[in-house]
């Protein structure tokens, strides 16, 4: 590839990845109301739900920390959590995903996953999968979630309001990343023992089709708005590669030196 092309590979990249993250803190904007000695409170909120990878909790402890971001994330509260080991020593978080229309946050373990209200800041389930959890995303309209195992052969499909599944997609031996489209019609799953993206047809939960291969395990990804292409990290690669979700085929590897 000529370095014309890897330069605006990784621009547009950039882009795709800025432009992300301002639509999750819009997401918070729109959820966020806090309640600090009984003053309601409303602005932009970022929050973080600890402890992360190695149930490390010395970056910040156990629960879901709130910062104001328009007061230089000012630490403002901590909002008790569950999610522990058999043992009752907290376990790490591997997702995160609000739904706005049910104005509630989605916590993933490695057991299980809580949803807690985002006005009232209370636990209003906790329900444990078989297989274990992940990285999950949800539907635009808020109501359906697809829930990766722990690294099986699988994803869960979540009713967002009562966690029950309503349906199981397997698809290859270590499911982990999950990105909901925008268009509401396509989720897209990264299994790390396969070099393919699976994406499955959002109205019967099953596997429409595989964009690749890539050179290796799909690792974290993301895909534009208009759901043309995916940018993939792989293992044994320092940069990424592209794909076209229409064709299927692998467009660009770009070494990111």
């Amino acid at each position: 590839m000529k370095s014309i092309e890897a330069h605006y590979f990784f621009r547009l990249l950039l882009s795709f990845l800025l432009t992300l993250g301002s639509i999750a803190m819009t997401a918070q904007v729109q959820t966020a109301e806090s309640h600090i000695e009984n003053q309601a409170l409303t602005g932009r909120f970022l929050y973080v739900a600890t402890p992360g990878i190695r149930d490390y909790l010395g970056y910040g402890g156990h629960g879901l920390i709130v910062f104001d971001i328009d007061n230089n994330h000012q630490f403002v509260k901590r909002i008790p959590t569950k999610g522990y080991h058999p043992d009752g020593r907290p376990a790490n978080v591997k997702g995160v995903a609000v739904s706005q229309q049910l104005n509630s946050i989605y916590i993933s373990t490695l057991y299980s996953l809580q949803r807690i209200d985002l006005e009232t800041e209370k636990l209003l389930w906790e329900v444990p999968y078989a297989g274990g959890c992940d990285r999950m995303s949800i539907s635009p309209d808020g109501k359906i979630m697809y829930l990766p195992s722990l690294e099986k052969d699988f994803w869960n499909v979540i009713q967002c309001e009562s966690g029950d599944v309503v349906a199981k997609i397997k698809v290859h031996a270590r499911a982990h990343n999950t990105i909901y489209g925008s268009s509401g019609q396509w989720a897209y799953m990264a299994d790390i023992a396969s070099p393919f993206l699976h994406v499955a047809d959002t109205k019967t939960h099953t596997v429409d089709r595989k964009i690749g291969p890539f050179s290796a395990g799909v690792r974290p990804f993301t895909i534009d708005s208009s759901e043309t292409r995916v940018f993939v990290t792989v293992n044994e690669l320092l940069g990424f590669e592209v794909g076209d979700l229409k064709s299927g085929e692998k467009l660009a590897s770009v070494k990111v030196l």
